[in-house]
């Protein structure tokens, strides 16, 4: 009978001839053609640009501002999923005009995996079953999920693996350093079959997904197969990417460890680190510090320290993923010394709404460098998703050049207006001020980044409607660019901030709607809940959706049609167009994260939000008329089989923008602002 050791070394020989496994870059080439040769640098910058070099840095050579970092790992689900080249062509130059120089590049690499997996001994169905659908993939790499989504198309791997050497020779180009994936200990249940000794732990259930989806294994550290796997992935991977020797892993992510002894936390890491140095002895481990942040309660000082103290001193750079608003630097003494990042994670799931921290956000990198022996290394982006405040960005890109913060925010907002526009107005630049007041000076609890508005939440009556500003100041901010509009309309950045004003400017109305429905049923007038609820089902949020389809970065049918054109049959479109709607919506099957990736779109808000707006006052009148209470549980069992047609249905939706901004953004303001713009808070 074939020993567990038999098998392991029959695949150690198979995964040696790695030119012959599955034979992926000779598909690549005969299918979409090699990837051409590395560009010239953008207007000129490229290397001049003051950049580390692309070799391993010297762990006693880390400078506060040697990196300028960009992505977070859920940026590949919620906003990078479907591109093609020209669309991270774009990105790339962005990032280049913007000086990053660090950024994630984990595109393909579930190819790599497939390749590993297959040559252990798996079945390709066995393969096909582990691997989430593309809008889950990152919480798959992660070790959150399994399974949900999938299975991954052939050409998926294909496409993938192609876009991959195309990113990678562009951010080469511009003297970026690319952060490649590596083995964080996460294995494929189905490995078990292969080698049934393995020591493998079941962890626990994640986001409200039960097991058939979640609970994935996690490989002990002391497993004789652990390095094995790590260094098979790893060699595999870099003889397909080349390599520029930081790599990325996080065994932990909103996971919690199967036991908080040090002992075991402490082999875990090293685990993952020396599976890396046994391709690359160069090899840094860039991990996102989210995991201490996330559950503070079992990240004593013992467990960090086991953690950071497990890499030898400077091999080890640490993301403080949210540092302007819960920075972990300052509770870990500065990462016990090994370098850290810090970032700004703003957004989570790509949502709507203007929203920014920007005082923290000004204050926090200076104030970092100057911590007690800080070891601080650079600044960095690291949104969930992105296309959404730019002004948020646009500071965070220019803090990673200065030593101190910005002296005068508000002087500093109104030449942020002047330059997006062309050219100085005063309204313009002074609604700018007003919205640095209030929604972009978040503090405190409510800053976890989140939109809470109820127009993209399940509706209840125990809705939360407080903000941390005036509404009085965003609909101001929206009667200036108005008055600006007759001169900047021609500039399509100043288009796009009206219809975001607008669309904020509507989310607050339907706030006030929903607390005006809210008191008039708990009063018991019924004639005042059907005014204001026919309000807001039957003219706001018609109104909204028509302003939103003026422009294609607010169109449901551009996000649609992205994921269509990523398939390569009708049938493989309407897969990856169910995963983008489960994605926006439902989250998982049942609405396990529901509406936590929630986007303000034409479409969506007539066909998913205004559906369900509709039905919760409908059943509240029922229940008024009748003299009953309101069932929450009956109204969610009702809504979920609205929201479970939605994420099935087959409509298309427009692609191309319709109407005029500035005309569709003045109806709404002459009609709404007159009664809510004074008082409202």
């Amino acid at each position: 009978m074939e020993s567990t050791w038999d098998r392991l070394n029959d695949s150690q020989r198979k995964v040696k001839n790695t030119d012959s496994l599955l034979a992926v870059r000779k598909n690549i080439d005969g299918v979409l053609g090699p990837a051409p040769a590395a560009q010239p640098a953008l207007f000129g910058l490229g290397n001049s640009l003051p950049l580390p070099p692309a070799s391993s840095p010297d762990p006693g050579h880390w400078t506060p501002g040697q990196y300028r970092y960009y992505q977070n790992v859920c940026t590949h689900s919620y906003s990078f999923v479907w591109w093609d080249w020209a669309r991270w062509e774009r990105e790339i130059d962005w990032m280049a005009l913007n000086g990053i120089n660090l950024a994630l590049a984990w595109g393909g690499q579930e190819a790599i995996w497939q390749r590993v997996y297959l040559a252990l001994g798996l079945t390709p169905a066995e393969v096909d079953e582990y691997f989430p659908g593309p809008a889950f993939l990152a919480w798959g790499r992660m070790g959150n999920l399994h399974s949900w989504g999938g299975p991954l198309p052939r050409s998926w791997h294909l496409k993938q693996l192609y876009l991959q050497h195309r990113i990678l020779d562009r951010m080469r180009s511009f003297g970026m350093t690319p952060v490649l994936p590596a083995f964080a200990g996460h294995v494929p249940k189905a490995l078990t079959r292969v080698f049934p000794q393995i020591n493998v732990t079941q962890m626990g259930s994640w986001g409200h997904f039960n097991c058939s989806y979640s609970c994935t294994f996690l490989l002990a550290p002391r497993d004789p197969m652990f390095p094995i796997i790590g260094s098979l992935f790893l060699r595999e991977l870099t003889k397909e990417f080349g390599t520029d020797h930081i790599y990325g892993a996080d065994t932990f992510n909103e996971m919690q460890p199967p036991s908080s002894e040090p002992s075991y936390l402490a082999a875990a890491t090293t685990a993952v680190f020396e599976a890396m140095t046994a391709v690359d002895s160069d090899a840094v481990w860039l991990l996102q510090g989210w995991l201490f942040q996330h559950q503070p309660e079992f990240w004593g000082p013992a467990q960090v320290g086991a953690v950071l103290e497990a890499v030898p001193a400077g091999r080890l750079l640490v993301l403080d993923l949210f540092a302007e608003t819960q920075p972990v630097y300052v509770r870990t003494a500065s990462f016990r010394g090994q370098p850290f990042i810090w970032c700004m994670l703003h957004n989570f799931g790509g949502n709507h709404g203007l929203f920014g921290t920007l005082e923290a956000v000004n204050r926090g990198p200076a104030a970092a460098r100057l911590f007690p022996n800080s070891s601080m290394v650079g600044t960095g982006m690291a949104p969930e998703g992105i296309g959404q405040n730019e002004v948020v960005y646009a500071l965070m890109a220019e803090l990673g050049w200065r030593k101190n913060p910005v002296a005068d925010l508000g002087a500093w907002v109104g030449s942020f207006a002047r330059r997006r526009y062309g050219g100085p107005h005063q309204a313009a630049e002074a609604a700018w001020r007003l919205l640095l007041r209030s929604v972009y000076n978040c503090s405190g609890e409510a800053c976890s980044g989140h939109n809470r508005s109820p127009l993209v939440k399940r509706p209840s009556l125990q809705m939360n409607t407080t903000v941390w500003y005036n509404r009085s100041d965003v609909f101001e901010a929206w009667r200036l660019l108005l008055t600006a509009a007759p001169t900047l309309a021609t500039s399509p950045a100043f288009r796009y901030d009206l219809l975001d004003v607008t669309r904020q400017a509507a989310q607050e109305l339907v706030s006030l709607y929903y607390e005006e429905v809210r008191t008039a049923y708990s009063n018991k007038e019924l004639v005042h809940v059907l005014r204001a609820g026919g309000l807001l089902v039957y003219e706001l949020l018609p109104e909204l959706d028509m302003a939103l389809a003026s422009d294609s970065r607010f169109l449901l049918g551009s996000w649609l049609e992205e994921a269509r054109m990523a398939a390569v049959s009708e049938a493989e479109g309407r897969f990856f167009e169910q995963n983008s709607r489960y994605q926006l919506t439902l989250w998982g099957p049942v609405g396990n994260i529901l509406d936590y990736a929630n986007k303000q779109l034409a479409g969506l808000v007539a066909d998913y939000y205004a559906p369900r707006w509709q039905l919760f006052v409908g059943e509240l009148v029922e229940s008024l008329v009748q003299g009953v209470p309101f069932k929450q549980r009956q109204f969610d069992e009702n809504v979920f089989r609205l929201e479970h047609a939605f994420v099935f249905g087959s409509q298309r939706y427009p692609s191309q923008p319709q109407g005029d901004t500035v005309d569709l953004a003045k109806r709404l303001f002459l009609k709404y602002y007159p009664r809510w713009a004074a008082g409202s808070s």
